[in-house]
């Protein structure tokens, strides 16, 4: 089945040659009928569409010349998209894993439960059936789905509209985009969201702890099987990288990260891909204690236009490759962990998503935040620059009656998909280090990353094995963006030997030139030889500097004269 486009006064034969090419048949090699039966052949001639009283939606029927006529060998002149018209798509990892497998419950026979109720009887209940199990659903039936396609919103007027003058001065039904009436998402791309260990998420919060600032980080980590939920995907957390961002109680602002094209290329030679973000939204009563106070009024919103906006444009920018779409893409798999007070006054991870419906608002800019109700979004009105499609919800009045009512403004509770997040019984630990690396882009808390900071994190490593040592997500980094000794280019072995924990390549590397320069530079930078540091070949602990090098304060780093015991910038005593 594929659609021809064309006009009423177009002749037969132009017809019949769009046709050809559209198939891949030569002029002879084919027959177009008016029916199935074979007759009312359409002939190549000069007569118009419209005079063989051809008009639009109409289906047509081809036959190869020479064939039986198989009803498979049909043309549908209405149908927009088929199974043979879709691109091919290289899809994520677990997409094709979870593509291949049966799907099916395997349980005890239980009279009381049916199918559809299963996932309303785990615990806790499952809200969202899987995209893959939507999938299924989508692509089952007696066709198994063959002409079964997703299609994305669009919200803009399509373009090549010549009967009329462009917007503002004219539109029409045909370029016109259609009214959007918003719906809850029955299904989500990722089902669970679960960080490795804790000490992921406490590094994270020390930002706020020790500043009372708010703070954002992107998730690095991984999409596993969830396998309690059928077909279902799980992100896995592996490590939080912090870009550049200015922050105060009460707002954050990213600035432009010129090491983020390298941060992903470190991740994917380690395995990792970018899997979402993080930010926090804390209050202290007391931040001697650190009594968190719930900041957010739970009778009133769940999540802020505002924050659904930014989640809609990270996922716009990660958007899920997928074989059933037209467009190649589909939804997205990038998730948002909010990191904000309870009513038990602890910490809690909240994880979502923001529909595709809401995607397709934010990349055609559509929405906006109210500015005096956190919890409701705005549509925007149509203006001579923009066109803008009506965007309905559908909700309850005060007698109880479902009334549809103009998203001017919307509760953002219609955009929202709700993640369970978790922590895992038994933690993991993709970077094995016992000791703790500065985070990147800290220097408001004097926690900078530099060879001095590494001088002193090696000295303090009391393991013996040095894959233990440099597996450490923040070093890496480190070693790979420093601007004195970039080792962007020959740190390969090393993140290798990391992805897979293979000492005996971590211990090739080590006698790398590259390392033996960074020693070198360690040595230099915190006034000892590289043998004294506590990661040297015995493994031994680090000894006291020399009077005689250089000497860098332990509290403001600046280089001291050797042979003074009191830095000459802050005064303050050698150790």
């Amino acid at each position: 089945m594929k659609k021809i486009l064309s006009t009423k006064r177009e002749t037969a034969a132009a017809f019949l040659k769009k046709v050809a090419k559209e198939f891949g048949f030569n002029s002879n090699g084919f027959s177009v009928y008016l029916n199935r039966n074979k007759t009312g052949e359409i002939l190549s001639q000069n007569k118009t569409l419209s005079l063989l009283k051809i008009k639009h939606g109409d289906m047509l029927f081809l036959f190869p010349s020479g064939s039986s006529g198989s009803p498979g060998e049909v043309m549908d002149t209405a149908t927009p998209h088929s199974s043979s018209s879709l691109p091919s798509v290289q899809e994520d990892e677990i997409d094709q894993y979870l593509a291949k497998q049966d799907g099916k419950i395997y349980r005890n026979r239980d009279p009381q439960q049916i199918c559809p109720n299963y996932l309303n009887h785990l615990d806790p209940p499952v809200k969202h059936m899987s995209f893959h199990a939507y999938l299924r659903k989508l692509t089952g039936g007696a066709d198994k789905g063959k002409f079964a396609a997703l299609e994305n919103i669009s919200c803009k007027i399509k373009s090549g509209c010549e009967g009329h003058p462009p917007w503002p001065e004219g539109i029409c039904t045909k370029c016109q985009p259609s009214a959007i009436t918003l719906n809850r998402q029955k299904y989500r791309h990722v089902d669970n969201i679960m960080f490795e260990n804790h000490t992921i998420a406490d590094r994270f919060l020390d930002f706020w702890r020790k500043t009372g600032s708010q703070r954002m980080g992107y998730l690095y980590g991984r999409y596993t099987e969830h396998k309690d939920i059928p077909l279902g995907i799980r992100a896995e957390v592996a490590a939080i990288y912090e870009p550049p961002q200015n922050a105060t109680q009460n707002s954050l602002e990213l600035l432009e990260d010129p090491k983020a094209a390298a941060v992903d290329e470190i991740a994917a030679k380690l395995g990792l891909c970018k899997v979402g973000w993080i930010f926090s939204d804390l209050l202290s009563e007391d931040t001697r204690i650190g009594t968190v106070r719930y900041t957010r009024n739970k009778d009133s919103y769940y999540m802020s236009a505002e924050e659904c906006i930014t989640a809609g444009y990270f996922q716009n920018q990660h958007s899920n490759p997928c074989r059933l779409s037209r467009d190649g893409h589909f939804g997205s798999k990038f998730v948002t962990v909010l990191a904000t007070g309870g009513p038990d006054n602890q910490v809690h991870f909240e994880g979502y998503q923001v529909s595709n419906q809401c995607m397709a608002l934010v990349r055609d800019e559509c929405l906006l935040p109210c500015k005096d109700a956190p919890e409701l979004g705005y549509a925007k009105e149509s203006s001579p620059e923009q066109y803008v499609p009506d965007v309905f919800f559908k909700d309850k009045d005060k007698f109880g009656n479902d009334v549809t009512f103009l998203a001017r403004p919307l509760p953002v509770e219609y955009l929202i998909i709700d993640i369970t997040t978790t922590f895992p019984k038994d933690p993991q630990y993709t970077f094995s280090s016992s000791q703790r690396f500065p985070i990147e882009n800290r220097d408001i808390l004097g926690e900078t990353q530099d060879f001095h900071s590494l001088a002193t994190y090696l000295s303090q490593c009391t393991s013996t094995v040095f894959l233990d040592i440099v597996s450490d997500f923040h070093l890496l980094l480190f070693l790979v963006t420093n601007e004195v000794m970039p080792l962007r280019d020959s740190i390969g072995l090393l993140l290798d030997a990391v992805k897979t924990s293979n000492e005996d390549l971590a211990q090739t590397w080590k006698k790398s030139e590259q390392w033996a320069t960074i020693e070198q530079l360690c040595s230099t930078v915190g006034g000892q030889p590289s043998s004294s540091l506590g990661y040297g070949a015995m493994g031994g602990p680090s000894v006291p500097a020399s009077s005689s090098a250089m000497w860098s304060c332990l509290h403001c780093t600046f280089m001291n004269q050797p042979g003074t015991e009191h830095c000459e910038m802050c005064s303050l005593p050698r150790s």
